[in-house]
């Protein structure tokens, strides 16, 4: 292994997806699409060796000057390594620290496989952990499933109590999908009131395919607009074509169930309930973009590492033309600062089509995510986000709520002062379309009732012939 030859003050500030157990995982959720990625190295234990674990430590601590470094693991599921495995993680992480530096860990798992042992020492270590959680159970069950075939719902339930019980630190990621596109309260009030949620994330499933690499057996198109791949399809594991699978979550729709989602927690759960993306859109109103890497103006620092030492572009780029080497031979930081990783990066903004670089919301978007933009413009320019109508839709939805908040940071105010100005303003609008409403109407409050059994029975308002 050679030692690092670029400077360490000049290093840029990256992020490592490490998955010691490659693509291997105990569930077979139907839109994986890291499953597939096991093609890549046929043969192989999909285990990370000891001597492999502490060289990666080693090297990612002396590539960030930095006061603080997390370790992310993740998968496939990166609790089949086992409980010992993640001891080693600490006693090497102790063994290489330095004086000032904080080191945190966190670790995403389907929640499965979780028991009192692993709770108390993410407990004991202060591991943040995240829970893939696609709703209730008829959301959730209806693509993560087992090697069998059945729902893993119950399984999941058992490690999120596991996790509640012994106080450790958690978020919960769903997926939005064909499955529950539709319903984004439900899945929202079951995070919030149910599991008592505090920070959500929520993912778009968008499986890009070829017919060209599927059985023929398999294809069938969706009834949606733009056509689909059939639901018993899996994409290889290369990032091509320009169909979608019918789980694929539907591009307006996405941005409506952000809407819906929004307009729930911006009257309710400001300072209670943080969900990524209005966390992040936040910080584009307030002129902080790329608080998350799929909107910031470039990208190429959160990358992934293999279980064998191999190190990729990214987590959603897993594939041989991104593989940019293997930190036995070459240091990790000379991986991360080459020149084939700074054009991976600078290729998000320099591909942008003119219908993007002239957007209103380009600041809150920058196109998306790379291995999203497989879409044409209306004048046909390639290189459009899949998911551009529902991010529009939403970016420009937030924009006066966003703009209050971010004033009021700015201030030295907290943003959840929006809620009684949301409250105000509903209450307004709610006089006015009272005032205006026939007595035979259905009541503008929404419960359903006719205007005249409901707030049409108030002195207050006089009944209307119309």
């Amino acid at each position: 292994m050679t030692e690092p030859q670029t400077a360490v003050a000049a290093s840029p500030a990256f992020h490592i997806m490490t998955k010691p157990t490659g693509a291997i995982c105990n569930l077979d959720c139907h839109y994986c699409y890291f499953l597939s990625k096991e093609m890549m190295y046929p043969g192989s234990r999909f285990r990370m060796a000891e001597t492999l674990l502490e060289t990666f430590v080693k090297q990612t601590i002396e590539s960030q000057p930095v006061p603080e470094i997390t370790f992310t693991w993740q998968g496939g599921e990166p609790t089949l390594m086992g409980l010992e495995f993640f001891k080693r993680v600490i006693d090497y992480q102790k063994r290489h620290t330095r004086p000032g530096l904080t080191i945190h860990n966190a670790l995403q798992t389907n929640g499965t496989l979780l028991d009192d042992d692993w709770c108390r020492f993410f407990k004991a270590h202060n591991f943040l952990i995240g829970i893939s959680i696609d709703g209730p159970q008829a959301r959730h069950d209806a693509y993560r499933v087992n090697k069998g075939g059945a729902g893993s719902f119950a399984q999941v339930m058992r490690g999120w109590q596991l996790l509640v019980a012994h106080d450790v630190q958690f978020n919960v990621l769903c997926t939005v999908h064909a499955a529950n596109q539709d319903h984004p309260l439900e899945l929202y009030r079951f995070f919030r009131d149910e599991l008592k949620t505090q920070f959500i994330q929520f993912i778009p499933i968008v499986e890009r395919a070829t017919a060209q690499v599927l059985p023929l057996a398999n294809l069938g198109w969706s009834e949606r607009e733009g056509g689909g791949l059939s639901n018993e399809s899996r994409p290889l594991y290369t990032q091509s074509g320009n169909l979608v699978t019918n789980r694929s979550v539907n591009a307006q729709k996405y941005g409506d169930f952000l809407i819906a989602i929004f307009d729930e927690w911006v009257r309710h759960d400001v300072g209670q309930v943080y969900v990524q993306m209005f966390d992040v859109a936040l910080g584009a109103w307030l002129g902080q973009p790329g608080g998350l890497c799929i909107f910031a103006p470039t990208c190429g620092q959160a990358l992934a590492l293999e279980h064998n030492g191999d190190l990729f572009s990214c987590d959603h780029f897993v594939e041989p033309d991104y593989r940019l080497g293997n930190i036995q031979t070459d240091h990790l930081l000379d991986l991360v600062a080459s020149d084939r990783q700074r054009e991976f990066g600078q290729a998000k903004m320099d591909s942008l089509p003119r219908y993007c670089r002239e957007c209103d919301v380009r600041f809150a978007c920058h196109g998306g995510c790379p291995k999203n933009r497989f879409s044409l413009t209306l004048d046909g320019e390639p290189g459009l986000n899949y998911l551009c109508a529902g991010y529009k839709t939403f970016f420009n939805h937030v924009d006066r709520p966003m703009k209050i908040m971010a004033n009021l940071l700015r201030q030295g105010r907290a943003p959840a002062e929006i809620m009684t100005m949301m409250a105000a303003a509903d209450e307004a609008r709610l006089q006015q379309a009272l005032a205006k409403a026939g007595r035979n109407e259905p009541c503008p409050c929404g419960r359903g009732k006719k205007f005249k059994q409901c707030h049409g029975r108030l002195p207050s308002f006089p009944q209307k012939t119309a």
